[in-house]
Formats: structure tokens, sequence, C-alpha cells
């Protein structure tokens, strides 16, 4: 039994051993994140390449829809 235990603790620290390396290989572009694309998902009003409105947009979600103090009420 004590055999048992000791081999699956050196097999769980031989597996934690083998993590593969972390890669760009999901990244498409080095484009800023406000150029944005063209797609159905994109919030209404917004247009690519507005930079203002992007950041207004980022304001305007983090103090409605995740500011705990506004959803509580």
């Amino acid at each position: 039994m004590m055999r048992l235990a000791l081999l699956t603790v050196i097999a769980m620290v031989l597996a934690a051993c083998g993590e593969k390396p972390q890669t760009a290989a999901g990244i498409r572009s080095d484009v800023p994140a406000f150029q944005g694309t063209s797609n159905a998902y994109n919030a209404p009003g917004w247009k690519a390449g507005d930079k203002a409105a992007w950041e207004q947009q980022l304001k305007t979600r983090a103090q409605t829809g995740q500011n705990e103090y506004n959803r509580v009420k």
C-alpha cells in the first residue's frame, strides 16, 4: 500500500514537470485593440479605429456593468 502511494506521488511530481512552453501562436496580429474588427459582436455605435470611443466604452462598462455598488441597488 505504501509502495502504491509512493508511486502515485512520483507520478504526480513528474507530470507537473511536463508543462508545454507557452508561445504566441494564438496572437494573430500586433494591431491595437481599439482598431478592432468588423463583426456583429462590436458594441453598438462604436466604429473600428475610434480610440476615444473605445476608451469611453471601457470606462462605461467598468462603471455600470462591473461596479458592485451600482449592481446591488
